[in-house]
Formats: C-alpha cells, structure tokens, sequence
C-alpha cells in the first residue's frame, strides 16, 4: 500500500507541478530561514549565517530536484522535459524543422499509397474460403499460355483427375435487359452449378444452382450481383423465385449473391447465369470458350495438380487428334492468375518508392547531421556539466522521435490524397477487372505499415548524432572556439557518402523513368495498320426479334445507310472485334492442296462489312475487299493479311487460293479474294498474328462494333450515332461509345505501360531534386567548415578560379562517383523490369546517356552556389574570424 501511495503521489505530481512547487519553495524557505536563526544564535553575522544554512542544506537548486525527483517519476518527468527542449528547437530552427518533415512525409507519402496498393493486389487474403486452396485451371496452347477450355473437356477433366475436390467454369457474357429507360447491355457471366461453392460464397438471398441446374434440359436460372438486385429490382426481399428476361430469353431469379462478392477475372457481372450449354460453340469439342477454376484437395499442392493435368490433356489429345492437338494444361494459385501481368508494375512501383523513401531518410539523415554539428558547443557543454552519453542519446531520440511523428502524420495525410489521385487515373474498364480496388483508402493495414517505417526511421535519424557525439571524446577540442578536429572531417566524409547514395538512387529512378518513358513512346508509334485519327466506334446488340440471317443483315444495311447520310460522316463499316484488344476468337485453317499433318493452324477470325477496310483506311496489297452483295447467296469468300499471306503461302500469290476448316468439310470452303495490310487485331505489345476475314453478310451477328470515318472531331459525333441508330429500332442496344484513338491510348497494354512510365518519372523528379538538395547541402557545409583554409589561399594569393576549382572539383568527384555506381544499379534493374520494356534492351546508351548528363548538370547547378560564396570570402574576415 505504501508503495501504491508513493507512485500515486509521484503520478499526481506529474499534473499538478505548479502548486507542487510552490510548497516546495515555502518549505525550503521555511527550512532555511530556521538554519539561519540558529547560526545567528550562535553569533554569525548575516550572511555568514545565510551561507552556512546553504551549505548544510546542499543548495537550493539541488534541493528543489530532489523534491521533484521524490514527488515524480524522473523518467517521464525528463521525457517531459525533452520533448518541450526538442518541440523549442523545431520551433527555433523552423527551416531545419519543415524541410526534414516536408522531405519524410514525402517518402512516406508515396511509401503508403503504393503500399495500399500492393497490399490489396497482392498481400490480402482472396475474400474466399481457404483461398490458398484454390487454382485457376485451364487448357494452354502455343501464343496462349491461358486458353480456355471447351464443355466436352471440362467433363473429361471432371471424370478423370484425382487432385481437385471440385472443378468449375466460367465465362464472360453479355446480356441485353429490357428497362424504363430502354434495352440495355449488361455486364454478365455464365458459370456451372457449383461454381460459388467452389469459391465458398453463399447468397445473402434465396439459394445456390442446384445440381444440374447448369445443363441445357434445365430451366433457365440466374443469381443477381448485389449491385443488380438494388439497380434493378429495388432490393425486393422476395425476389427468388421471380422472373427475367435477358437477350429474349426468361429466366428464374433464384439467389442474390453478398453485396461485397468480387470475381476479378470475370470483370463485374451483374448476372450469373447457370451454363445451359447450347449453340454450335457449347456442343462442339474444339470450340474453346470456358475458363476453369479448382479447389486442390487436401495434400495436394499446385505441382502435383498441374503434373496430372497435362497427364490428363496428353491423353485427350491422343484420343482426339482433330480436336486436342497442342491443347495443353496449366494450373496456377488463383491469386497468380488474377494479378497477371499486374505483379511486375506493383513491385516496381513499391520499388521506386521505398527508393524515394531511403533518399529522403538520408537526406533528413544529413540535415540532422549537419545540426549536430553545428550544436557541439551545446552538447560539449552538456557532458562537461555532468550529462551522461545515455542522458545525450535520449535527448537525441526524443528530438528524431517529434520528427519522426510529425513525418509519419503528414505521410498518412499525403499518402490519402496520392490514393485518390491514383485511382482517378484507373480508366472505368481497367477498374472492372481490378474490383478489389474499389473504395481503396488507408486503412490499419496501412497505419502499421507507416509505423513500421517509422521505427526505422526514428533508428536511422538517432544513429547519426549520436554516434558522432557518443563516439567521440573531443570535448575540450568541442569546448574551444570554432574548434575543427579530426572528427569533423570524418562526418562531413560521411555525410558525403551519404550524398553518394542519393545520387546512385536518383540515377536508377531516373533511367527506370526513362527506359519506361521510351518504351511507352514506341509502343504508342507502333504500325497498327490503319488510321486511328477521325474514327468514332460504337458497339450494337440487335434485339431477339431479329432471328434469321435476312433480317440482321437489312437491318444492318439500313443502319449503315442512315449513319452515311449524316454530315460529316466519310464511310461506316462493322466487325465483329475491335482492333487493338487482344488475339483471339480463333479458328483453325486448312489450306486446299498444301500438305496437311493434323497441325492446328490457328488464326483471328473476324466478321467484316464490305466497307471496313475501307473506313479504317487499311490498304489493300492484292485483290479485292468485299461487296455489300457477297450475302449467303453468293460463293463464300474471305480476305486475310499478310501475316497469313506469308506463313501459309510463301513464294506464292494467294489470291484465288481456297482454304476451310481441319476436314475441308464443303460448307467451309472459302476463296481467296483480298489480302489487306497487318491490321493489329492483338494488344500493341503482342506480335501481329496470321488473320483471315469473313464476309459479315454471310455469317452476320446479332453483335457488332460500328466503325464511322468523320471529317470532323471523331468525339463530337458519338451523341449523334447514338440517336440515329436508336431511330431506326429504339430496342437496338448501344454501348461503350468511344474514339478509336481512346481505345488506343487507353488501352490495358498502353495503360500499363503509361502509369509505370508516369508514376515512376514522378519519383525520379522527386529523386533528382532531393539528390541534387543533398549535394548542396554537402557542399556547403564543407564551404562551411572550410572557411578558414580558403582564407588562407587567398590571402596567399590563390585566385577566385581556383576557389571555384577546389569546390567544383568536390562536386564532381561526388557526383561522378554517384552517377557511375547508379548505372551500373540501373542497368541491373533494368534487366528484372524487362517485362515492362518494349523496343528497348536494359542498357539502352542514349537513356543511360541522356540521365547522366541530366544529373550532371543539375549536381554542377547545385554546386555553383556554394562555390560562388567560398570564392566571395574575405581573407581578412575568413582569419579574424578563426
């Protein structure tokens, strides 16, 4: 109980110290005055009497802390008392105290909002029951590591693997429901029955498929994303069991799935159908059209599940040579599959920007250096008056501890807003296959992150001066005027070393930015093989009362007629891909009369209008483009590009040439009648494939994307087309309106390559400049502490030149030896980021030249200044004041 009180006391003198003081004075005084009246009892004088009673008493400052000491805790009162010392330093050096905040809280700034973002990509668990267990699994072949599986596979692979416990499917589709306001197109995906029990998803609302629900005999089932349940049916607790129409056909609403279920690699259905194999692509073997998704039983691993499979796909594809020949099988965590090509830019990006951070933590390490030294007289005195080193290093501590903090607040704050900045620069279609980006922000996750780096910080910013001071036993050589010993030399060394650092990272940031800057220049000049400029697209959907071939292709023909009619419209022609996505929608070709052995010749396969080549301006090498009569009345033909042209038919003239499927089956027989420039059908970073063109009029679809030619600005007249085309049918559904020139730059590959070359040139300005800001630094405290020995050249007769010359040369080795560390830093990096390189190799001479003469001149820049003020010194004042 004792030992209670007396904490409690000491705790309550921590509040309340003025009154506490106060007593202390009045009973120190009362003890004083006693001691005195007893000593001139005894026949001192006065002020005999006065000093003796001090002398007993042991001082009266001295007395006074041992009252502190006994009604307190000493280390929190000393803590206390550190912290109101090193808040009064910021506050008297306020240059000193917003740079070194300003810098960390920019390090940490960029550190955090690229944190989040890995952190949701790539560190978060899956929001799946025991994710860890589940793979993407599907069929591989040559140029697509990733393909996709047919209906007739997946049960094969159902029935004769022994490492999942489960196998699904899915596919991406979408569906026109009718609404108030019209037909719209709506974002939608097909899966098989247990597809959310494989991922551990229950509905909110209503029920799962049942099994065999997904069959083709079974009625038409549907479960509705959250977002669709409140868009379109209001958030109707009974809505299981009622009924919808999607693309003319009805379906039965039986669940609602959680409002934050997310599937990335589907995009952001709204609703999930149950398969229902049906059409000429479900029900045919070699029609690959699904995606596969896996539980791995227990003490399976990955290994083992992708081995078995390609066992699996081996067999197939000696069981049936015509369809399975080169299908392969490939296996992944899930979580690879959907980062993708994302991983490489994250880490790059979280690369940079812990680079940003070590430069700023050094370049704080240098200020915080450079003020130790000008405090030695301060910390000299200290020691000489009794402060131990623990003492000295504490007082260092809390001082980094308020900087620290203060770094850490305003990083958060600058990491928020750098967060929502980023995410408004992710496009709405990239956001549809990241979700889990969707209300991104700082969270706990983040907050330990920051304070991570603040420990490590608060480590870095302490170790300097307290090795400086700790380490040394100068103190005299402190305690005199102006005093340059030995160990000054030594820090400014260091702190020059340090300078080294900065500029080495600042060079590898700033070749990354220029390789990547490079690398976006030549993807977006890359030959796409028509005209971009001027050209409006729109993407249509026919409503279901437009069964037969006949009545797509009027309507078509009429719609086409009413855009051409418009002012300012040059041409219009259709297909049934844009150009510029991605290879795919394949077929297999067979050519009459060359030697055959079972291969899969695969090519892109597209549907064209008569004028489409014309309106993408895409030239014509050999024959013919297509007539708007050549319907299914007409002898089939196609025209195909001279990637085909030249792998299928070297040495000869292809026109009147005549290809069809794997068996020349006599419905697939086409000829030759065109061959047209490499129209780039693929992403801008992926080689041109063979491709081959069919007639839209003899194959037409009730889905097609609407190329118009303008003489006017392409995005002007997107409202227009719009309205026309409503005109002609308002059940007609229109959507994703856009210029062929967004669909370019905005583009995934172009995207990806665009935000790496961005973001990572934002760090390496950043870089520069606080590189740069750390060579001035050093320099001038070198002037600083060189000021007598330039006095003396000159009074000897040294002349300003040679003053310049002394600086510039410090400079320049400084910096020579950065920038020659950091190539050969940047040249490594470059080689791990290849994957982010397109057209230029790691050691690119004309990037690595252009960053070295940049930082040079910025480093001669920045040691003009100082050199100038040494070349200004007065001997004279330089001598008296040494």
């Amino acid at each position: 109980m004792k030992l209670l009180r007396a904490w409690a006391l000491r705790l309550g003198g921590l509040f309340s110290k003025r009154g506490r003081e106060n007593e202390f004075s009045a009973e120190i005084e009362s003890h004083l005055q006693m001691q005195i009246e007893d000593n001139l009892r005894s026949g001192m004088s006065a002020e005999e009497a006065r000093r003796a009673a001090l002398v007993k008493l042991g001082g009266l400052e001295q007395t006074r802390q041992a009252y502190r000491e006994r009604a307190t805790l000493p280390f929190m009162e000393s803590l206390r008392m550190d912290l109101r010392f090193a808040a009064r330093q910021m506050v008297k050096n306020p240059a000193f105290a917003l740079t070194a905040v300003a810098v960390l809280a920019l390090g940490m700034g960029a550190s955090v909002a690229i944190f989040a973002f890995v952190d949701a990509t790539l560190l978060k668990p899956l929001p799946y029951w025991k994710p860890n267990r589940l793979v993407g699994a599907t069929e591989s072949v040559a140029g697509i590591p990733r393909a996709n599986l047919s209906v007739d596979d997946l049960r094969d692979w159902r029935s004769r693997n022994d490492v999942f416990s489960s196998l699904d499917v899915y596919n991406q589709r979408g569906y026109m429901l009718p609404t108030r306001e019209g037909t719209q197109i709506v974002a939608g995906a097909r899966v098989t029955d247990g597809f959310f029990k494989t991922l551990g998803v229950t509905p909110v609302v209503g029920r799962d498929f049942y099994k065999g629900e997904d069959l083709s005999s079974s009625p038409r089932a549907v479960m509705l994303s959250y977002a669709a349940w409140q868009k379109f049916f209001g958030g109707r607790p009974d809505i299981a069991g009622q009924g919808v129409t999607l693309s003319g056909d009805s379906y039965t609403i039986v669940g609602v799935l959680p409002r934050d279920f997310l599937f990335a690699l589907a995009g952001t259905p709204l609703f999930w159908t149950a398969l229902h194999p049906e059409g000429q692509c479900d029900l045919r073997r070699s029609c690959h059209s699904l995606v596969g998704v896996a539980r791995l039983k227990d003490g399976v691993d990955v290994a083992k599940a992708k081995a078995e499979m390609k066992a699996i796909a081996a067999a197939l594809e000696q069981q049936y040579p015509d369809s399975n020949r080169g299908q392969g099988a490939i296996v992944d965590p899930l979580r690879e599959v959907i980062v993708g090509e994302v991983r490489p830019l994250l880490l790059l990006l979280l690369t940079g920007a812990a680079l940003l951070l070590v430069i700023a933590c050094v370049n704080v390490s240098s200020l915080l250096l450079v003020r130790s030294e000008s405090r030695r007289r301060e910390i000299a005195v200290r020691g000489a008056l009794g402060a131990s080193h623990v003492r000295l290093v504490r007082q260092f501590v809390t001082e980094s501890f308020v900087l620290v903090i203060l770094g850490s607040v305003m990083g958060l704050g600058l990491g928020a807003l750098l967060l929502r900045l980023l995410l408004g620069f992710i496009t709405k279609d990239i956001m549809e296959y990241t979700p889990y980006l969707v209300g991104l922000g700082i969270d706990w996750r983040s907050v330990g992150f920051v304070a991570v780096l603040a420990v490590i910080s608060l480590v870095l910013f302490s170790l300097a001066p307290t090795l400086r001071f700790t380490l040394s036993s100068e103190i005299r050589d402190d305690l005199a005027e102006g005093g340059r010993t030995a160990a000054s030399n030594t820090w400014r060394r260091f702190a020059a070393n340090l300078v080294i650092v900065e500029l080495a990272i600042a060079v590898v940031l700033l070749a990354a930015a220029g390789l990547l800057g490079k690398s976006f220049y030549r993807l977006l000049h890359v030959d796409i093989g028509f005209q971009s400029d001027h050209l409006a697209t729109v993407q249509v959907a026919l409503p279901s009362n437009y069964s037969t071939d006949a009545q797509k292709v009027q309507l078509t023909r009429q719609i086409v007629s009413r855009l051409e009619a418009l002012p300012g419209v040059k041409s219009v022609g259709l297909t049934s891909r844009i150009p510029v996505t991605s290879n795919g929608n394949t077929t297999w070709i067979r050519i009459v009369g060359h030697p055959y052995n079972g291969e899969h010749n695969e090519t892109n396969e597209r549907e064209v209008s008569a004028q489409y080549f014309q309106t993408l301006q895409a030239p014509l090498i050999k024959g013919r483009f297509f007539t708007d009569a050549e319907d299914a009345s007409k002898p089939n033909v196609i025209i195909i590009n001279e990637a085909l042209a030249k792998k299928y038919f070297p040495g000869e003239d292809p026109i009147g040439k005549q290809m069809g499927d794997n068996q020349l089956t006599p419905k697939s027989i086409t000829q030759v009648i065109g061959v047209v420039s490499n129209v780039k059908e693929g992403s801008l970073d992926e080689e041109t494939w063979p491709a081959v063109y069919y007639p839209f009029n003899q194959s037409p679809d009730d889905f097609f994307i609407l190329f118009v030619r303008t003489t006017q600005a392409e995005e002007l007249i997107l409202p227009t087309l719009i309205s026309t085309i409503h005109r002609v049918d308002p059940a007609i559904a229109t959507f994703d309106e856009a210029t062929m020139n967004q669909r370019v730059n905005t583009s995934p590959t172009a995207y990806l390559h665009s935000t790496s070359a961005w973001l990572i040139g934002g760090f390496a300005v950043l870089a520069l400049v606080l590189g740069v800001v750390g060579l001035y630094g050093v320099i001038a405290y070198s002037v600083s502490q060189r000021t007598r020995e330039i006095g003396v050249r000159m009074a000897l007769g040294a002349q300003r030149a040679a003053v310049y010359q002394l600086i510039m040369s410090e400079a320049g080795w400084l910096t020579g030896i950065g920038i020659v560390a950091g190539l050969a830093c940047a040249i490594g990096v470059a080689v791990l980021m290849r994957k982010l390189l397109f057209g230029v190799q790691a050691w690119d001479v004309s990037t690595l030249a252009g960053v070295s003469a940049l930082l040079a001149l910025a480093a001669l820049l920045a040691s003009y200044l100082p050199a100038r003020r040494a070349a200004s010194v007065n001997p004279v004042d330089a001598l008296r004041a040494e």
